[in-house]
């Protein structure tokens, strides 16, 4: 499967990949259409989707997910490391505020567009010059949208080498690879493997869907070219 190098993972986060894929798949928040394409943010062509707002709703599930959050941001960035938490705009800012509270650290957020004019433009909340920030958001599928909010962290004085998503599609190549170049590292607790092992495990899908979506990932670029999607 042609993914972005992510690094081997421990026997927790297989863990906790297993536990929120299978979260997201009770929640209904998964959803399986190799017959007709979804077009994603950044343009590829995808059988699979997922919904990560819906988990707002879902207060015992947010809660698991928050934990496991805290867990692996406290192992691989450090709770000493961090002196804020900022969510993107719009996903990623109920997330934000939940980890902040588990981590009982400041939060801001990040605007898509900037409000106003001078050096906060993009960021609602208090961020002191210098201040170590992760940004969280829900997802990530080639890491695009987290350069935007990155930048403007670091524009209003913060330093920005983080970010956390909860789901990371781990499909389509070069994600983990744009954001080292930016000095940003990629955090995540779930990805499209983890979801279709759960998903198979527990047939929450027709054997066909299962067998689309397992087609999809052995390919994801020649997949999504084949459909109208970006092909690189």
């Amino acid at each position: 499967m042609p993914t972005s190098a992510s690094p081997a993972r421990n026997a927790r986060q297989k863990a906790a990949g297993q536990t929120v894929a299978k979260i997201l798949l009770d929640i209904k928040a998964v959803n399986f259409r190799p017959e007709k394409p979804y077009t994603l943010t950044a343009g590829w062509a995808s059988p699979v989707y997922i919904d990560c707002r819906k988990l707002i709703s879902f207060p015992e599930a947010r809660q698991t997910i928050t934990a496991l959050a805290k867990a692996e941001i406290e192992e691989n960035v450090g709770h000493d490391a961090i002196d804020a938490v900022a969510g993107g705009e719009t996903a990623g800012i109920p997330y934000a505020a939940w980890i902040s509270d588990a981590l009982n650290l400041p939060m801001q957020y990040v605007r898509k567009k900037p409000k106003g004019f001078g050096r906060m433009a993009q960021i609602e909340g208090v961020l002191d010059e210098g201040q170590n920030v992760i940004l969280v958001e829900d997802l990530a599928s080639d890491g695009g949208s987290k350069l935007l909010f990155v930048n403007a962290l670091r524009d209003a004085g913060a330093k920005c080498e983080h970010c956390f998503v909860v789901f990371f599609y781990g499909a389509f190549p070069g994600a983990i690879e744009s954001l080292e170049k930016e000095n940003i590292a990629l955090h995540y607790l779930c990805t499209w493997a983890d979801v279709l092992e759960a998903a198979e495990a527990g047939k929450y899908f027709p054997a066909e869907a299962i067998a689309g979506v397992r087609e999809f990932l052995q390919d994801p670029l020649a997949w999504s070219a084949a459909r109208g999607g970006r092909d690189a």
